[in-house]
């Protein structure tokens, strides 16, 4: 056992050379432990690979960590189940929502059941009093869409749908993103899609599942979808009008409301304080939910629920700055259900 321990550890100190990668011994603790938290397990030439961009992403988010606690940022960043992958593989492998403009067209096709909500033009300072509606029941816990499937338009859905299904008949039951991905023929399953598409088949589907009847394997299967199986449905959806006092007038009396947001590299190692992306370069389009809004030391903030578990961010969840200018595009396009 220790002379094949011996050998492996040899055998990568041979492959690491022979790479021209030098790691940083500090850090060596750091990966361990990184690693078995996060399950990873590598061949010994992925792990030279892995270790490399991992380090990168560490030295990036020290970075970033310093220019904070010199107030240059107003959030914390930190590592997690996704610092071994580079930008580009985020990207492909975690954000699966549809470009705006895919949305637009398919809503065009569908239109019969679309509802517009706009700023009502509300004089109070609706700001003033923060929201959550996770202390109304109306929010299912945080789960995850895996490491390969770009399903967070599904999880938005379905999260929209919950706390809309509790609000008027008084049970939260956790409902299926698996039947949406497997059985919505207008998404591309763990590739991409959007939470209209999803809305618009759960009505012409005349329901959806529930997560214990329809469990989640985090890959595209055969649709097994039974109607006797049904959770919940829902009649129709509503766009909320494109800016943030709209949204806030929605989030505030509606409840919680899905959201798609554009953002940069960034967002993905966020972990706490509220999320500014000033960044020029957006390559990050995805998901969400908002269930609340809130002030932290005089800075307004979208309280928003991920689909990424609750390793990543603040126990799954991320505060994303309000009041600035629509910031990563969080008003452009939110909808709810009517159930």
């Amino acid at each position: 056992m220790k002379v094949s321990l011996f050998l492996g550890c040899v055998l990568l100190s041979i492959l690491v050379a022979a790479s021209g990668h030098t790691f940083d011994s500090r850090l060596d603790e750091d990966w361990k432990t990184w690693k078995s938290q996060h399950e990873k397990q590598y061949t010994e030439e992925e792990e030279i690979h892995r270790r490399s961009i991992w380090e990168d992403n560490v030295r990036y988010i020290e970075q970033h960590n310093l220019e904070y606690s010199m107030g240059k940022h107003t959030f914390t960043m930190g590592t997690n189940q996704f610092s071994d992958l580079t930008n580009k593989e985020f990207s492909e492998r975690m954000t699966g929502s549809l470009p705006f403009e895919a949305v637009k067209s398919t809503e065009e096709a569908i239109d019969e059941d679309i509802e517009f909500f706009e700023d009502k033009g509300n004089d109070d300072d609706l700001s003033n009093a923060p929201v959550d509606w996770r202390t109304k029941g109306a929010v299912t816990p945080v789960r995850d869409q895996g490491p390969d499937c770009g399903s967070c338009w599904a999880f938005s859905a379905t999260g929209a749908i919950e706390g809309q299904w509790k609000l008027k008949h008084g049970n939260l039951v956790s409902l299926s993103e698996q039947n949406l991905v497997d059985c919505d023929p207008q998404s591309h399953r763990c590739k991409s899609g959007n939470p209209i598409d999803a809305f618009q088949y759960v009505i012409k589907n005349k329901g959806i599942e529930s997560e214990q009847s329809y469990p989640y394997t985090a890959v595209k299967g055969n649709c097994r979808f039974q109607i006797q199986d049904v959770a919940a449905t829902i009649r129709s959806y509503t766009r909320v009008q494109a800016n943030e006092a709209a949204l806030e007038e929605a989030v505030q009396n509606i409840g919680p409301i899905t959201v798609t947001i554009i953002a940069s590299d960034s967002f993905r190692q966020y972990k706490q304080g509220i999320y500014y992306d000033s960044a020029p370069k957006k390559t990050i389009i995805h998901s969400m939910l908002v269930v609340g809004y809130g002030a932290e030391k005089n800075t307004n903030y979208w309280l928003v629920k991920n689909s990424w578990g609750t390793t990543w961010g603040d126990n799954g969840y991320i505060k994303m700055s309000k009041d600035r200018g629509n910031n990563c595009e969080i008003a452009s396009y939110a909808s709810y259900p009517t159930v």
